[in-house]
């Protein structure tokens, strides 16, 4: 199995970012080609952060300097292991690990990094003109949402501080966001984003399943499944799709084979709505509604989002767990979400 795409490009900064160890005078120099290497992955919908052994205040002064400050989510400038780093700026973008890519001059840090964390690639500093052409560099689309991810992750960012700060209950606070969800059918211009959600998003995601863009294409024309995205907004700015659920839908029974939402709208409340609108569809065309889902350590709040929704587990076999929900109630949306349904 090949390495996944990159989700996060992690930079040291001495004899990598810049030629020179600022720290000990040297008149630093960018290297000649970052600025090109930054734009670009960054108009692929990469990220970018840093992890440098360095003084925090001095390192981003210097990338002030340079004009380099705004592409860096959440750097750590510490003395601590690089490791330890990693770890840091995946917990803050909420990304797995093993999307995380590490440029480092240093053997010993990337080697240190590879014994930690085997799954993360490590770049020799060496290769960053070629950097690129990686094919861990290129996704297989750019889409609208991915050419505007680090600006979405920077709203995300002012929306975490104002949270930190609000005084009140949770609902409380989502109510000041004046979120608005859509919901629609798939329309071909989607597809490329659809497929892209299949392939990026592992935590919130019921099954796992990935689908090309000729497979989507294919369900979406299909009389028999529905392919429903979801987009999101709120007064701080537009998530883009952030939500994709596939439905078979059979004359007697619709079965939910794939629903998964994007990590960034994690701790937006919202994860509900979509389940609540395809049971509710489902109770009004009077079908069975069921939902095949393969749980992991990583996809457990997506268990949750089942039962919660009154999935009651039918069948397990070979780790794929069939719910069936009675659909007894019409469930509603939180009020902290204004809700728009688009056919």
């Amino acid at each position: 199995m090949g390495r996944k795409k990159v989700k996060c490009l992690v930079w040291d900064l001495d004899n990598t970012l810049w030629d020179g160890v600022l720290l000990e005078g040297d008149p630093v120099r960018l290297k000649s080609s970052v600025c090109e290497v930054l734009a670009t992955l960054d108009g692929r919908g990469i990220l970018h952060s840093v992890a440098s052994k360095n003084d925090h205040a001095s390192a981003m002064g210097k990338l002030a300097e340079f004009g380099l400050a705004g592409y860096f989510l959440y750097p750590q400038i510490n003395w601590n292991a690089k490791s330890a780093s990693l770890r840091s700026i995946s917990e803050s973008l909420n990304i797995g690990i093993d999307t995380l890519a590490l440029v480092d001059d240093d053997p010993a840090e990337r080697e240190e990094v590879r014994f930690t964390y085997p799954e993360v690639f490590c770049i020799d500093a060496a290769h960053l003109d070629g950097m690129p052409a990686m094919p861990e560099l290129n996704p297989r689309f750019i889409t609208k949402d991915s050419k505007k991810r680090r600006e979405m992750y920077l709203e995300d960012m002012a929306r975490r501080k104002e949270e930190e700060v609000f005084v009140g209950t949770k609902e409380d606070f989502l109510r000041t966001l004046d979120m608005v969800m859509t919901i629609s059918e798939a329309s071909e211009e989607d597809m490329k984003r659809a497929e892209e959600l299949t392939v990026r998003t592992h935590q919130l995601n019921t099954t796992g399943y990935t689908y090309s863009y000729d497979e989507l294409d294919h369900f979406r024309k299909s009389d028999q499944h529905k392919l429903l995205l979801a987009t999101l907004e709120d007064r701080f700015g537009a998530y883009g799709k952030i939500g994709l659920a596939l439905v078979e839908t059979k004359e007697d029974m619709w079965t939910i084979k794939l629903l998964l939402m994007s990590c960034r709208v994690m701790s937006r409340g919202v994860g509900s709505i979509m389940i609540n609108h395809i049971r509710n569809q489902a109770r009004e065309c009077d079908v069975r509604l069921c939902a095949e889902m393969i749980s992991n350590e990583r996809n457990r709040m997506m268990y949750m989002a089942f039962k919660f929704a009154h999935f009651k587990e039918r069948k397990k076999t070979k780790g794929l767990v069939l719910f069936e929900n009675d659909l007894d109630k019409n469930l509603g949306f939180p009020d902290y979400v204004k809700v728009t349904i688009e056919n």
